[in-house]
């Protein structure tokens, strides 16, 4: 009896190198895609982008083409149609997959009025679920913990092939941890206890370090020198001064010298809530909405403490 054939699983690893951040006002002017079947590199496709805009200085910066690098590029009209039947049936996989993802659905709904209908998979929240001890979970990361690097990074087939090689590995890990959740599933509140057990000791470390620390801060402050250990590490004490500012007084100046954008930060979290809210007509509420740029999702569990007053 013939062996039943596996069914195929088509990806596109795909990563798009844009006019600017904003999806909703900027384009793409490089894409780049390559095709695994059952995790098998099969295809790939490339090409530059002429859309007839204007490419923004920080965007450049970073992937370095220019309009003048545009002028013989295919023209949208052109190009789409070969991009989109690459990516026909696929599932699309990319890094901060929101940011391709949402690209490529507004340039079908701007061109053919329709949006896309792949599956996407984010590689960035694999890895952050597989290797939660790194502070950066850019493709950087990724790519240097698996070895995976290309000579062309930052370019489009550059990260896009990059991430490829890495992807299968990623995915199998990814699984084997999910896999082995479900397997916990049944046992939540034996772990929830466990869970409570770690708090409180985490909690207890980070009192007795902030003893040490302390300590340390009264050495130095006493003529300590600096100290250090005996697999290198070295103790430092560093003193500066820092000040408030009354923002009303120097946010012309900041303005005018260019700077007002590095030197204020955005709360999200306080407009996301201004959005929500009543304090806004629905006019300004549309405006504040027409201004996002990404789109993140965050999900999280909470701790109800027991009211011992009772």
């Amino acid at each position: 009896m013939p062996r039943a054939q596996k069914p195929k699983e088509i990806e596109v690893v795909v990563d798009v190198e844009t006019t600017g951040l904003d999806y909703t006002r900027e384009k793409i002017i490089e894409f780049a895609g390559v095709k695994l079947v059952n995790g098998k590199i099969k295809e790939t496709f490339e090409t530059l982008i002429n859309p007839h805009h204007h490419i923004r200085k920080s965007s450049q910066a970073i992937h370095g083409i220019s309009e003048d690098d545009l002028k013989d590029a295919p023209e949208e009209e052109e190009i789409y149609p070969e991009i989109f039947n690459f990516l026909e049936g696929a599932t699309i996989v990319a890094h901060n997959a929101i940011f391709d993802f949402s690209f490529l659905n507004r340039t079908s709904k701007r061109l053919y009025n329709k949006p896309l209908e792949n599956n996407y998979t984010d590689t960035q929240m694999m890895f952050k679920e597989v290797y939660p001890q790194y502070e950066s979970c850019g493709l950087d990361t990724l790519v240097s913990v698996f070895g995976s690097n290309n000579e062309q990074r930052h370019r489009a087939m550059g990260d896009a092939m990059a991430l490829a090689k890495c992807y299968p590995k990623l995915k199998a890990l990814y699984f084997q941890k999910y896999n082995w959740q479900l397997s916990q599933i049944d046992h939540v509140e034996y772990l929830f206890e466990r869970y409570l057990r770690l708090q409180s000791a985490i909690n207890t470390m980070q009192s007795e370090i902030q003893d040490l620390k302390s300590i340390f801060k009264i050495y130095f402050e006493r003529g300590g020198k600096e100290v250090k250990s005996n697999t290198g590490e070295v103790l430092t004490y560093n003193h500066k001064k820092s000040f408030a500012y009354d923002f009303e007084q120097i946010k012309d100046i900041l303005e005018e010298a260019g700077a007002l954008s590095k030197a204020v930060k955005l709360n999200n979290s306080f407009v996301d809530r201004l959005v929500a809210g009543s304090a806004l007509n629905e006019e300004m509420k549309d405006k504040i909405k027409s201004a996002r740029i990404e789109i993140n999702e965050n999900k999280s569990f909470g701790i109800i403490k027991p009211d011992k007053s009772k």
